[in-house]
């Protein structure tokens, strides 16, 4: 099977011809995905028809073993019964939408700061892909930023600093930054992870800046110093000229790239109109 791609901003993101997914199996229009997923780290595939099953077996097929020691899986049990499935929705277990200070509307309010999913688990996240099930009547994007074109701009001696450095990352320092705290227990099941700051990806000759809001502090440097540069650095990453949205239509599946980009939700209504998106989240482990 033949499948295109058309670029959406001057450095990253890509639509895909029409495709039906549930039909794709072939290691041919597999690969083809995976280099585009090389060459633009975001696309985009229109009229998508998933179950929440076509969803998962899909993203096996794809790219493997799948993500799921989530937040959400910490904080409330899973309305799917697969902690693979993220429900990224407003909505409780009946279809209603949560309250305006339920925990786990405060929980999801950190997805609208900049983040990498999975990034605090090792092997951390390497594709996700977020199927949009029901989409309010008001715009309700997800940004995303290119964290390969914001390497390249750096000064080479910023490069040269950052070179060898590792980043400690924690979703309970995230969620703690933005006023949610975990409780005990599930601060036990989300320990953490230490990842490098500056990526190198496999058949890939460029290199990407890898840290959000999940990136905790310089594991070389003191505390200060360390949550300084990364402030810098995601000011740098996060300039316009980085970054380029996704308007959701019912039916799109989007695929990311956790290590080569960025991305937050932009606020909407969340009160007043349901949204409904469910994700899946593979591991960075070599594929064979």
């Amino acid at each position: 099977m033949l499948i295109t791609f058309k670029k959406l901003h001057p450095s990253f993101m890509a639509e895909v011809s029409p495709v039906d997914l549930r039909e794709v199996s072939d290691e041919a229009t597999l690969e083809m995905i995976h280099k585009g997923m090389s060459e633009y780290g975001v696309l985009v595939f229109k009229g998508q028809k998933f179950s929440h099953q076509d969803q998962l077996d899909f993203a096996q097929r794809l790219d493997g073993e799948l993500h799921s020691k989530t937040s959400n899986s910490a904080v409330s049990k899973n309305r799917f019964g697969n902690d693979a499935l993220t429900d990224i929705s407003n909505v409780t277990q009946d279809g209603d939408i949560i309250s305006a200070n339920d925990r786990r509307r405060m929980n999801n309010i950190s997805n609208r700061i900049w983040h990498t999913d999975a990034s605090f688990v090792n092997p951390a996240g390497r594709y996700s892909m977020l199927f949009a099930r029901n989409i309010p009547p008001v715009r309700a994007d997800t940004e995303f930023a290119d964290m390969r074109a914001a390497y390249d701009e750096l000064d080479e001696q910023t490069k040269k600093i950052i070179a060898d450095l590792h980043v400690f990352h924690s979703i309970v320092y995230s969620r703690h930054t933005m006023g949610f705290d975990f409780a005990e227990e599930e601060k036990a099941k989300l320990p953490g992870a230490t990842q490098p700051l500056v990526k190198m990806i496999e058949g890939s000759t460029r290199k990407a800046l890898y840290l959000a809001s999940h990136a905790d502090y310089v594991v070389e440097w003191p505390v200060p110093e360390g949550r300084l540069l990364l402030k810098d650095l995601m000011e740098h990453a996060t300039q316009p000229k980085f970054v380029h949205y996704h308007e959701w239509t019912l039916g799109d599946l989007v695929i990311w790239d956790n290590r080569t980009t960025m991305h937050r939700a932009r606020p909407f209504d969340d009160i007043t109109y349901k949204r409904e998106l469910t994700r899946v989240t593979t591991l960075d482990i070599p594929r064979r």
